[in-house]
């Protein structure tokens, strides 16, 4: 994928076309330093910096946490490290959509880079395009050490950070937690069911989507006695989610139907079949009898009838009072606790299948995580400290948290390894959320976390190791399909031309999906959302994605 030549000849047109400003290319306005890599004395980017040096970024953080990131002990700790000091502009993470699109498009405001970007391929290209964000590639070779040893070891991921002329416009996030079909992001929706209230009405644990009905059923009609002899406040709900929210919708419950692909990519709403081609899951006949089943439930009172409208805070209030027989999430400990739930089996239908998440078997991965504006005046200072974050003993911190800080509660313990070296080990976490007390210690940003390194510089947390075991045990025995979709990165007007199709098909899917598991539908109704689907450019969404994995596989 890396192409030298076109990469040079594009950095030159770049430059170029930056030299006529905004008005001529379409720019945002930002300055950038001729669009060239800078090179530098590598001696100048030796931590700690001779001289105390200023460098500005953006970065979020969640509601109802610190919000000045300088307060954080991973940030006093790298500025100690390195004598660099950040200047911050931290944004709430649920403002951060808008927020960040305005900084992005003002070059008063841009900072030098933006840690906890998220970017999408669609902003990448658009912000290369703009100028706003500067090429990486040679940075990473010259002063970046740790992510190229990363990218060394694992060449995979530098391709799936390169565009088609081989720019890397971004900092990746990679968290390796198991690989293939036993990584930890096969499942995400994974299902939970109540086995405490199996017990006490002396069920078995359902295995087939009949099996499943007939327990929601004694759920719904033993609530009283449930809810006395468990002293639950709050009406008894057979079954809560989300639907077409993440990990809280219920999509797994339908794979066994049809072809056995559910809708795994509640976000594309595709599947690879095991001859390679790309299919809209959402089209296929196991889909439409797995939602009429879902419309089933519903209508016999056995679905949450908030699960098309609540909120994260709601769904997880209602679980902490223990009024749940089944729900869904990454983690049931975030919705009620480990001791009196197990994970769900796939259900038989037609078939039985686990349909493992699109681009999961090279674990966690996100492209765009953080990127170098062109205002950064010494880019190559900027990435020396971005590569820090890559330091093995620093991006378990980053991605989880940190040691030694003043509070009541530390995510890890300094210890030791096997070989007497330094070594971070999980705290129990106790009664807490995983996600809270992450949230309130972690930076998240660039980083890089690989199979290799638990029992070396971290252990692996408790709370990913009993999912890990899930997966492998409850769930990989099922995952029946040989392939998923990769990660690639597209071309722009590829990734342009989808995003303008993926508004209107998602959108289709996703409304057509919550109104027929309330409502219910006929087969008319079904011809119809086909043929709206097909107005909508299916067909050529779907070519898009052959494209690029023919491509994947021709490689």
């Amino acid at each position: 994928m890396r192409k030298s030549n076109a990469k040079r000849v594009i950095a030159t047109a770049l430059t170029m076309c930056m030299a006529f400003g905004a008005s001529a290319c379409g720019k945002s306005g930002a300055q950038v330093g001729g669009g060239e890599f800078q090179q530098v004395d590598a001696s100048e980017l030796t931590f700690p910096l001779a001289e105390k040096t200023t460098l500005t970024g953006t970065i979020s953080y969640p509601a109802n946490t610190e919000s000045d990131p300088n307060n954080r002990t991973i940030f006093k700790r790298l500025q100690e490290q390195t004598n660099v000091e950040i200047q911050w502009t931290a944004i709430q993470s649920d403002q951060w959509g808008d927020k960040i699109t305005l900084e992005m498009s003002n070059v008063k405001t841009l900072t030098d880079f933006v840690f906890s970007a998220g970017f999408s391929d669609s902003d990448l290209l658009k912000y290369a395009k703009q100028g706003a964000i500067i090429s990486l590639e040679d940075y990473i070779d010259a002063y970046m050490p740790n992510l190229k040893a990363v990218f060394d070891k694992y060449p995979e991921y530098r391709a799936m950070c390169e565009d088609e002329n081989g720019h890397i416009w971004a900092l990746p996030w990679i968290e390796q937690l198991g690989s293939e079909k036993t990584a930890i992001q096969t499942v995400g929706d994974m299902s939970f069911i109540n086995k405490k209230w199996l017990d006490f009405l002396g069920l078995e644990m359902p295995t087939t989507v009949d099996e499943f009905e007939q327990v929601l059923i004694a759920f719904r009609d033993n609530a009283d006695a449930i809810q006395k002899e468990f002293n639950i406040d709050g009406s008894i709900i057979p079954m809560s989610c989300i639907v077409n929210d993440g990990d809280q919708d219920p999509a797994i419950l339908i794979n066994g139907f049809g072809e056995g692909y559910g809708d795994a990519d509640r976000g594309r709403h595709i599947a690879v079949t095991d001859d390679l081609k790309v299919i809209c899951s959402s089209t296929q006949m196991g889909y439409k009898d797995g939602i009429a089943w879902l419309h089933k439930l519903y209508d016999e009172g056995l679905i949450d009838s908030e699960a098309f409208t609540q909120e994260w805070s709601t769904y997880v209030s209602k679980g902490k009072s223990g009024r749940y027989g089944v729900c869904f999430s990454w983690d049931v400990a975030n919705i009620d606790n480990l001791e009196d739930w197990v994970p769900l089996p796939a259900l038989t239908a037609d078939t039985r299948n686990i349909t493992p998440q699109n681009g999961s078997f090279t674990s966690g991965f996100d492209r765009g995580r953080c990127v170098v504006t062109s205002v950064a005046k010494n880019p190559a200072l900027v990435c020396a400290w971005l590569d820090l974050m890559y330091d093995p003993f620093q991006s378990p911190q980053n991605n989880w948290g940190t040691y030694g800080e003043e509070d009541e509660f530390d995510i890890f313990e300094l210890g030791t390894n096997d070989n007497g070296e330094q070594m971070l080990k999980h705290a129990p976490l106790g009664d807490a959320s995983p996600v809270e007390v992450r949230e309130a210690e972690c930076v998240g940003g660039p980083l890089a976390i690989l199979d290799e390194y638990y029992g070396v510089y971290v252990t692996c947390p408790d709370d990913a190791q009993y999912r890990l075991d899930w997966i492998k045990d409850i769930y990989t025995p099922d995952m029946n399909t040989k392939y998923v979709y990769p990660n690639v990165f597209m071309s722009e007007a590829d990734t342009k031309k989808l995003s303008d199709l993926s508004a209107d098909v998602t959108k289709c899917i996703n409304s057509h999906k919550a109104d027929w598991i309330m409502n219910g539908f006929t087969d008319a109704d079904w011809d119809a959302y086909i043929e709206e689907l097909n107005s909508y450019g299916l067909e050529e969404y779907l070519s898009i994605y052959q494209k690029y994995l023919d491509a994947f596989y021709a490689e």
